[in-house]
C-alpha cells in the first residue's frame, strides 16, 4: 500500500489522467480536519479518535493538527503509534480484555485510562496497574437498537455487574468512570438516551459518583444518499439527557468516534472488470480488500460511475450483483447494489465514504489487493 505525493483536484481527475487498474483511496485532508473541528465545538466533551478504524499516519497527523487531543488505542502497536504522532495526548486503552504483557507494555507508556467489562480483567487491573491518578471505566451494554450491528455482543457487562465493577474500582483507589459502545453506525439519537441514563443508575446502585461518561463512538457517517447525519442533533441529546439524569453529579463527557470522524474524508476508486451478461459486476476490489466492511454494514449507496475519460455515468440506476477479484464465492457485496445502466466494463465505481475499515483491514487474500492512497482537494467529481 503506498501514498502518492501528487495533489489531485478530485477523484474524476485520477481516473482520467493515471486510469489506475489497482483500487485507489482517495484522501481529502480538508474534510477530515472540518469533521474534526465540527465534534470539538459541537460535542460537551472530550473527543478522542478510535484509532483501529483508520490508524493511517496521515490520518493521525491531521487529527492533531485540528485540535484532537485524545485517542481510544487497543493494543500495544496503537499506542506506541500514538506516543510518537502525537507525545501529549491522553490514551485511552478501551480494549476490555488484555494479556498481561500488553498491559504491562501500557503501563510503561504511561497509559493513565483502561476499561473493563469483567471481575477477572478488573481484579488483573488492579494488580498490575498503579491505582494513583489512574482511570478505571466499566464497560456496560443494553440491547443494540438504531445501530448497524451490535458491539454488545464481544463486549459488555450487565447493569448490576456494571454497578460491582464500579465499586469495586472505586475501592480499590482508581477514578471510576463508565463507559458503553451504542453499536456502529448509530443512527438513532435515542441509543445514547436509554444508555445515558442507564448509567446513572448504576452509579446510584453502586452508591459511586463516576469521574467521567464516556458515550462511546457510533456516530454516523454519511452512507446513505440524502441528507448528512446531523451531528450536532445527536451532542445536544448526549448533554441535555446526561444533565436530566445524573443532576448536580453530572460526569464529566468523553467520546471516541472513528468512522463518525474519518469516514467522509475518503472515497475509494474501483475499476470494473467484467460484467458478466450484463448482470454480475466484478470489481478489482472486494470483500478481501477496502470492501471488506459491507457484508457487516450493508452496501453504501453513495457510489458514482464514471468511464475511463472521467465521465459520469448518468443511466438510471439498475440493482446489480457485485463480486470481488478473488476465486472465493464469499468475495461479493451484501444483496444487489445500483449501479448506472450504461455501466461498462473498464469503468470505474467509486464508493463515497470509505475511511473507516478500508485500508485498515485491507488484505493481500488470493494476490489482490495492491492499494494506493492519494490526497485531492476534494471528493466530489
Amino acid at each position: 500500500m503506498g501514498l502518492s505525493k501528487t495533489i489531485w483536484a478530485n477523484p474524476s481527475e485520477i481516473i482520467r489522467v493515471r486510469q489506475p487498474d489497482h483500487p485507489v483511496l482517495v484522501f481529502a485532508p480538508t474534510i477530515l480536519q472540518s469533521t474534526a473541528r465540527r465534534f470539538i465545538k459541537g460535542f460537551p466533551g472530550l473527543v478522542t479518535y478510535a484509532v483501529k478504524s483508520n490508524p493511517d499516519e496521515m490520518v493521525i497527523q491531521n487529527l492533531v493538527a485540528a485540535g484532537v487531543r485524545g485517542f481510544d488505542v487497543a493494543s500495544p502497536y496503537e499506542i506506541d503509534l500514538i506516543r510518537r504522532l502525537a507525545p501529549g495526548a491522553a490514551l485511552h486503552y478501551h480494549n476490555p480484555v488484555r494479556g498481561r504483557d500488553e498491559i504491562a507494555h501500557a503501563v510503561a507508556a504511561d497509559v493513565k485510562t483502561w476499561s473493563v467489562d469483567s471481575v477477572s480483567e478488573l481484579e488483573k487491573l488492579i494488580e498490575m496497574v498503579p491505582a494513583e491518578g489512574c482511570e478505571i471505566s466499566v464497560r456496560f451494554k443494553l440491547p443494540v437498537q438504531g445501530a448497524a450491528y451490535n458491539f454488545g455482543a464481544k463486549f459488555g457487562a450487565t447493569a448490576e455487574l456494571a454497578a460491582q465493577l464500579l465499586r469495586r474500582a472505586d475501592a480499590a483507589g482508581f477514578i471510576a468512570s463508565l463507559t458503553f459502545h451504542p453499536g456502529t453506525q448509530c443512527v438513532d439519537p435515542m441509543a445514547w438516551d436509554a444508555y445515558i441514563r442507564t448509567a446513572a443508575a448504576i452509579c446510584a446502585e453502586a452508591g459511586v459518583r463516576a469521574a467521567r461518561l464516556n458515550v462511546g463512538g457510533g456516530f454516523p457517517s454519511h452512507r446513505n444518499i440524502g441528507p448528512a447525519p446531523v451531528l450536532e442533533d445527536i451532542f445536544a441529546l448526549i448533554g441535555r439527557v446526561t444533565a436530566e439524569a445524573f443532576g448536580e453529579d453530572r460526569p464529566a463527557l468523553v467520546c471516541e468516534p472513528g468512522r463518525g470522524l474519518v469516514g467522509d474524508a475518503f472515497t475509494h476508486i474501483t475499476r470494473v472488470k467484467a460484467l458478466r451478461d450484463g448482470a454480475h459486476v466484478f470489481l478489482n476490489d472486494g470483500v478481501y480488500g477496502g470492501l471488506a466492511e459491507l457484508p457487516l454494514v450493508g452496501n453504501i449507496d453513495r457510489v458514482d460511475a464514471f468511464s475511463p475519460e472521467g465521465q459520469q455515468r448518468t443511466g438510471a440506476a439498475v440493482a446489480r450483483v457485485v463480486f470481488g477479484p478473488t476465486c472465493d464465492s464469499v468475495d461479493r457485496l451484501p444483496g444487489e447494489l445500483g449501479l448506472a445502466s450504461d455501466l461498462q466494463e473498464g469503468d470505474f465505481v467509486v464508493f463515497q465514504g470509505m475511511g473507516a475499515y478500508s485500508s485498515a483491514t485491507n488484505t493481500r487474500f488470493n494476490g489482490f489487493g495492491a492499494m494506493e492512497i492519494v490526497t485531492a482537494l476534494s471528493l466530489r467529481g
